[in-house]
């Protein structure tokens, strides 16, 4: 897959015994945009200077970039660093996390599991986008352990997770700002880019206390990000899938934000999961306008996430709790051992494309 002109993810990067600056990959290397572009914004340790700018702005510095990559090398070569000469770090830093709930076959899976033999969708699931508030501060670069937590797992009874999953999501990065009391414009002049998303989950915890405020505890402890934000601009787009009933007017599409991405999910490197991003109900321009519909406003590195991805095939579920019905019917894995949710020492990578596009992937291991 194609890390090229096409393609120009951002990140944050660092040379040893060098602070932490932005720059772009470009196949196998990283371009140091500050001395590329003499540009002090990218001179900095976090995409938020540079996000604020404002759309005209990311469009411009993408294509200064791509004719200065096509262009005469020789003088761009000297910018661009190998990936195994740097480390890679979080590449925005964040100010709120929303998770939303937007594939259509997870939230009936789901259902199916904890409410046997009744409609799977809540009455309000088709006419909007359900999410929650989370944790900004427990947003995490790939690559970082994660830790099992510990907590209450029912009535008396407290102690390690013992149903440790994933959720397989794309994650939205918001750039311009809103002030307070009003409600955001176009999805793509305020949202910079997209990254993979694993949000770790503790079933059990989830399961005891998420009655009847929901998500707490069991979400707040992690949540891993790709280094790399690919920009929008690079993203293929397609028609969203088709609702009924009619959402009402502030959730009316008004362009197309169906993204055509493919998504794998891996365990101790074997693909257990494809999820298809383009099978969800709910399209980011759709959860762009109802989080701020109340006037809720958006800051700079804002973070809302897709919820679970999840197609309608058993291949395609976005987690494990899925993918092993609660823990009823484990996977069997290529060496001979099963899993019902994760064990110490577990790897999950999700990786993903967007036609002939790779974003980045994201990485961690439970400890």
């Amino acid at each position: 897959m194609s890390w090229g002109v096409d393609n120009l993810p951002y990140g944050v990067f660092s040379r040893p015994g060098q602070a932490p600056r932005v720059g772009v990959r470009y196949g196998d290397k990283v371009l140091d945009l500050a001395a590329a572009l003499h540009d002090e914004v990218f001179d900095a340790p976090s995409l938020n200077p540079f996000m604020a700018r404002g759309r005209t702005a990311w469009h411009d510095t993408r294509t200064l970039i791509r004719n200065k990559l096509t262009g005469d090398l020789a003088v761009t070569e000297r910018h661009l660093v190998p990936l195994e000469q740097v480390r890679l770090h979080m590449p925005f830093e964040v100010a709120d996390y929303v998770d939303f709930y937007c594939s259509i076959d997870h939230a009936s899976n789901i259902g199916q599991i904890f409410r046997p033999g009744t409609e799977p969708l809540q009455p309000n699931w088709r006419h909007l986008p359900v999410g929650y508030h989370g944790r900004a501060g427990t947003v995490v670069v790939s690559g970082t352990p994660v830790r099992r937590p510990h907590g209450q797992l029912g009535r008396g009874a407290f102690g390690p997770c013992a149903k440790l999953d994933i959720e397989a999501e794309l994650g939205f990065v918001v750039g311009v700002p809103t002030e307070l009391g009003s409600p955001s414009g176009a999805f793509e002049d305020h949202v910079f880019g997209v990254t993979l998303v694993n949000d770790w989950s503790a079933r059990d915890i989830q399961s005891w206390e998420y009655v009847p405020l929901g998500p707490f505890l069991a979400k707040s402890f992690a949540t891993s990000i790709s280094p790399w934000i690919t920009p929008l601009e690079a993203l293929p787009r397609l028609p969203g899938r088709a609702q009924d009933p009619a959402p009402a007017d502030y959730l009316r599409r008004r362009a197309d934000w169906g993204l055509d991405i493919s998504l794998e999910v891996l365990l101790n490197g074997e693909v257990v999961s494809r999820p298809p991003y383009a099978s969800m109900y709910w399209t980011p321009d759709q959860m762009l306008a109802h989080m701020t519909v109340n006037g809720a406003s958006l800051r700079t590195g804002d973070l809302f996430a897709s919820g679970t991805i999840s197609g309608p095939g058993r291949g395609e579920r976005g987690s494990l709790i899925e993918l092993t019905w609660n823990g009823t019917d484990p996977l069997k894995l290529a060496n001979g051992e099963t899993r019902s949710f994760l064990e110490d020492g577990d790897t999950v990578t999700i990786r993903a494309t967007a036609g002939a596009l790779a974003l980045g992937e994201v990485s961690g291991t439970v400890v």
